[in-house]
């Protein structure tokens, strides 16, 4: 359906039409003329479907140019990224209406400037819960006035605590108005705010057989334990896409990855709710203008980022809940364009949450072989080429042939300096490509046990409160191994030590380097001391409770603790 069937005023449509709207989208259609009837709505809609015109269109319809400077209606948006963009949409939407005002108010901006904004008179306040309650009790915001209240992402807001701010701001509009409601999802505590707050409301939702956007190629791979931060930059520098999101579950995890990547020369910035305001926009000004190509976020903060020219998404972490997975997919294959989503799995359990999310979805997420040190370095040194042909061909740098001369009457041929040229270009591009090793391991029978066993030593010791499961679990996580594979786990007031296996020594102390246990940055090296003469330490408690010579130590994994965390953050039940 066209938007001049809709039923709204031409000045709109003709403001729509410049934007590029021509057809209007499932949810704008089946929404937009019963929000005109001043009917309450409930609408069902996944992130990119529109529904910012959706809701925003007939508001800004509805309002009355003979109370131009009364606050006629409210948006409340879970996110301060959010609510600027809904406004900025409205914005575009109102240009051949002057007397729509539409003004964002939100937390961690200069209050001072939003009341100022608010004296010169606004008729629509797109805002966050907590700064609309703020300027209701200041009386710098009346509301009642209000025809027309929206809740835009209002499962988010009851996910992040906001049900009291809204319910104390139902309170102070009038009963006579129109309650909107858009939300991904409908649980229980939506379908309570609908009963309670709006009347014979109309539910409308989006049919899709898919549940994500087909036009976005889903694949996940499959990465021992510790070495996603690897597997993710061989897969950036694999693809290289120009501008893409990496989606944390924790804001520690945005941060830990964001100076990973930056200090392996990743243009790349975190983003999460606890940035000042000011910092949060500078990072998407500089990821929409292409300054940065990688934006590291958690999901929430997330919510309201519109740039359609991401070409692909990457799932650090696996989504908490099945809805974040299509929310995060969905910032690829915008405005008509195709996209990629990929997936970084490491363990049987987030395998098992991983196919859940593709029932659920009803997609298709293809597994894939991890790139190698060898196809990286193949594709760029391909690329090399190509664009040596390209300048061959356009003559861009024919004013090097004078210096080619100055060689060759050296006596080098030109042979010889084409071939330095290309490999010193080829090795620029290719020696920050890392070697990413999946560990390979000899059957059990092939050690003859463990067999011939060493000491690593651990900088952390019983004042750091660790305990033997804390470096187990660290073990396991980091090299890939089954707890099995290691002895002994001494822990003393300074440091700890762990017998290893000597034929995997290097890999082990190369996976730990780097390694947080219990959130605290570890060294690692060979343990170079003698016998047994501990003398200075005190006794520890092994996780098995038992004492074995007055130090405390783990048994190889014959009792092991039922959780613990790997340094990405993911959770693991049990020791393979």
């Amino acid at each position: 359906m066209l938007f001049n069937e809709l039923g709204l005023p031409e000045e709109i449509v003709r403001a729509v039409a410049e934007i590029g709207y021509e057809e209007a989208t499932e949810i704008q259609a089946k929404t937009i003329p019963l929000l005109l009837e001043g009917k309450d709505v409930v609408g069902r809609s996944q992130t990119g479907t529109g529904k910012t015109a959706a809701f925003g269109l007939p508001a800004i319809a509805a309002i009355d140019k003979e109370r131009p400077r009364s606050v006629q209606a409210l948006i409340l948006c879970p996110t301060r990224e959010l609510a600027m963009q809904a406004c900025e949409e409205l914005c575009k939407f109102a240009k051949y209406l002057p007397y729509v005002k539409p003004v964002a108010i939100y937390g961690g901006a200069d209050i001072e400037r939003q009341i100022t904004q608010l004296k010169k008179g606004a008729n629509i306040i797109v805002g966050t819960p907590g700064r609309v309650m703020d300027h209701i009790r200041r009386h710098t915001l009346h509301l009642d006035l209000l025809r027309t209240i929206i809740l835009d992402e209002a499962d988010e807001m009851l996910n992040m605590g906001f049900r009291e701010d809204i319910e104390e701001i139902l309170q102070y509009i009038p009963e006579e108005r129109q309650t909107v409601l858009f939300s991904a999802t409908m649980p229980p505590q939506i379908m309570a705010i609908t009963s309670e707050y709006q009347r014979e409301p109309v539910v409308v939702g989006v049919q899709q057989k898919s549940r994500t956007v087909e036009s976005v190629a889903q694949f996940y791979y499959e990465v021992p334990m510790g070495r996603k931060t690897d597997a993710l930059c061989m897969l950036l520098l694999a693809f290289e896409p120009r501008l893409s999101m990496i989606f944390c579950n924790t804001k520690h995890m945005v941060d830990e990855l964001s100076e990973e990547l930056i200090s392996k020369g990743f243009k790349a910035a975190g983003l999460h709710g606890d940035m000042k305001q000011q910092s949060r926009t500078q990072v998407l000004n500089a990821f929409r203008s292409g300054r940065i190509g990688i934006l590291i976020a958690t999901d929430v903060a997330a919510r309201g980022i519109d740039v359609d020219d991401v070409d692909a998404v990457f799932n650090y972490d696996i989504p908490q809940d099945n809805e974040y997975y299509i929310h995060r997919i969905g910032r690829t294959g915008r405005a008509g364009k195709s996209g990629c989503a990929y997936t970084i799995v490491s363990g049987r359990r987030q395998i098992m949450e991983l196919k859940d999310i593709a029932r659920f979805t009803k997609a298709d997420i293809v597994r894939c072989e991890m790139p190698t040190r060898d196809d990286v370095i193949a594709k760029k040194t391909e690329r090399v080429i190509d664009k040596v042909k390209e300048y061959i061909e356009s003559g861009k740098y024919s004013d090097g042939a004078a210096q080619l001369e100055k060689l060759l009457e050296g006596g080098y041929t030109a042979e010889q300096v084409a071939a330095t040229l290309l490999g010193m270009r080829i090795s620029k591009e290719t020696r920050s490509v890392p070697e990413f090793i999946k560990p390979v391991f000899r059957p059990k029978d092939e050690r003859g046990g463990r067999g011939k066993s060493v000491k690593m030593e651990i900088s952390l010791g019983r004042q750091n409160r660790i305990a033997p499961n804390f470096v187990l679990g660290a073990l396991v996580d980091a090299t890939g191994m089954a707890g099995k594979c290691f002895g002994k786990i001494d822990i003393y007031d300074r440091f700890t030590t762990v017998e290893i296996p000597e034929a995997d020594k290097e890999h082990i102390l190369d996976s730990m380097t780097g390694t947080k246990i219990n959130g605290q940055k570890i060294k690692v090296k060979l343990y170079e001391g003698k016998g047994a003469d501990y003398s200075g330490e005190k006794d520890y408690r092994s996780l098995n409770k038992k004492r074995d010579g007055g130090r405390g130590r783990y048994d190889g994994g014959r009792n092991r603790g039922s959780d613990s965390r790997s340094k990405s953050g993911n959770r693991r039940r049990r020791y393979q």
